[in-house]
């Protein structure tokens, strides 16, 4: 499969030497890591991106590039592969979500801060040009504030997700500022897509609910219905990220990680918003343990550091993504 990049609508957000570029992504076959992966090919050239993930390889990524079997655990190994490679970029999508790991916090830790320190160490000895790693939403707790949450506020969190998120993102500040690593990132909300399963988070059920109006016409929401997130559509996800990678190291105000929304809704405006396309679909509500950690996060975010710095604007709404996802299923 090819990324049509000029019908997606994201560009790069200046001209790229493409010779010069050898991008590792890790955790290739995740939510984001198929589409990032396919977007990156489409702007660099299929075979200077190399997908990598312990999973098998994605369907979505087979033929299109190359792609080595790869644990992010296995900082030795992660070293040849880069320097066999002769990697400059690599971007760290490896890691164990906010519901999943609550069934098992040290795994979570373990995973999620050794594979960002894993890739740093590795940044620093190799003298890499740049350093994606996503933080995420999950960094706020009940204590930040529940209206547009700004870029630097109380962060308090109460997952081993979000906790790990937080430390990763002074690592990151520390590796930039200590040792000159040029490391990125952006606080993902809530991602939606049609391309790839989500992967265990607490807002799967943005993504849930269209296969289920699809297949069913009915859904069982595993939280409140007037339960407000920040949330993105993948396609402004994956432009946010590559926008963010190509501005200028002096645009690059945070170090720790950027803010970035799109929208926010409640499971009974989305539910709403199908129901124009599916007037037949209906859905119940039976909150679980997920409901707590959503309750603990913000309801909408303020991104306008990250509008401010390198020119960040979402595309997609809730009605426009509602449309896009139902079409494209």
């Amino acid at each position: 499969m090819h990324f049509n990049w000029a019908f997606s609508g994201i560009r790069p957000a200046k001209p790229i030497n493409m010779s010069k570029e050898k991008i590792l992504v890790i955790g290739a076959s995740g939510q984001i890591g198929v589409e990032l992966t396919l977007a990156l090919r489409a702007i660099y050239g299929n075979a200077n991106v190399v997908a990598s993930d312990l999973r098998e390889e994605n369907e979505l990524l087979r033929g299109s590039g190359p792609y080595v079997s790869l644990d992010v655990m296995n900082k030795e190994m992660l070293h040849v592969q880069v320097i066999r490679q002769n990697i400059t970029q690599i971007y760290l999508l490896a890691a164990i979500l906010s519901a999943t790991g609550e069934k098992n916090p040290n795994l979570a830790w373990h995973l999620n801060m050794q594979g960002l320190l894993n890739v740093l160490d590795i940044a620093r000895e190799e003298k890499l040009q740049k350093v994606y790693w996503p933080s995420s939403i999950a960094v706020f707790g009940p204590t930040s504030p529940k209206q547009n949450c700004p870029q630097q506020t109380i962060i308090e969190p109460t997952t081993v997700y979000g906790i790990s998120k937080y430390a990763g993102e002074f690592w990151c500040n520390y590796f930039h500022h200590r040792f000159g690593v040029d490391v990125r990132s952006i606080r993902y909300p809530g991602l939606i897509s049609y391309k790839s399963a989500p992967g265990g988070g607490t807002t799967d059920y943005a993504i849930e609910i269209f296969h289920e109006a699809k297949e069913h016409q009915k859904y069982t929401c595993f939280l409140r219905e007037d339960t407000y997130l920040p949330m993105m559509y993948m396609p402004d996800a994956i432009r946010a990220t590559i926008e963010l990678m190509e501005a200028p190291s002096s645009r690059i105000a945070v170090r720790t990680s950027y803010n970035v929304s799109g929208m926010s809704f409640s499971p009974r405006e989305i539910a709403a918003e199908i129901q124009k396309h599916i007037p037949g679909f209906t859905i119940a509500y039976t909150p679980d343990y997920r409901q707590a950690i959503a309750d603990s996060w913000p309801q909408s975010i303020d991104d306008s550091a990250a509008r401010h710095d390198w020119g960040w604007k979402n595309e997609f709404d809730l009605p426009s993504m509602t449309t896009d996802m139902l079409e494209n299923l």
